[in-house]
């Protein structure tokens, strides 16, 4: 691992996204809460929380770090068919959260895609990214759209 003792602590935040594509009835099926497996957008929001907070188990030079929030959020695109799950992740410390926003992201979007195999083997997971990051000697950056 990086040795990061040397760098100031400083309040950190990193957002990411990804898209999960899918039949357009299975999109119906998510919104109208009625997938056997329960509440898809709430399981999955819980996941993914779950996952921020296990990056540094699944990433192997990746540091713990003591997360101060994290916020999910699921912006549905029926014209796509699609489900966007972006990932606002903060921390107070000496490196940044963007493995712990971008994992919860692809947490987010296995989970649906765990709870809508069954009628939809064919799901697309895309367009995984980083879409900002602030916070540290790097300072304030922004995807290009």
């Amino acid at each position: 691992m990086v040795d990061v003792g040397a760098k100031a602590e400083t309040s950190r935040v990193a957002i990411a996204e990804g898209r999960i594509r899918m039949l357009p009835e299975t999109l119906n099926l998510i919104l109208a809460g009625n997938s056997k497996k329960g509440d898809v957008l709430g399981i999955a929001r819980i996941a993914a929380i779950q996952g921020s907070k296990r990056t540094a188990e699944l990433i192997p030079l990746c540091h713990p770090i003591a997360l101060t929030k994290v916020g999910v959020e699921f912006d549905i695109d029926a014209a796509a068919s699609e489900v966007c799950c972006r990932v606002t992740a903060e921390t107070v410390g000496r490196t940044g959260v963007e493995m712990e926003a971008l994992t919860a992201a692809s947490v987010g979007l296995l989970t649906i895609y765990d709870m809508c195999k069954a009628v939809d083997r064919g799901m697309q997971i895309v367009n995984v990214r980083l879409l900002e990051k602030a916070g540290g000697k790097s300072g304030h950056w922004v995807a290009e759209h």
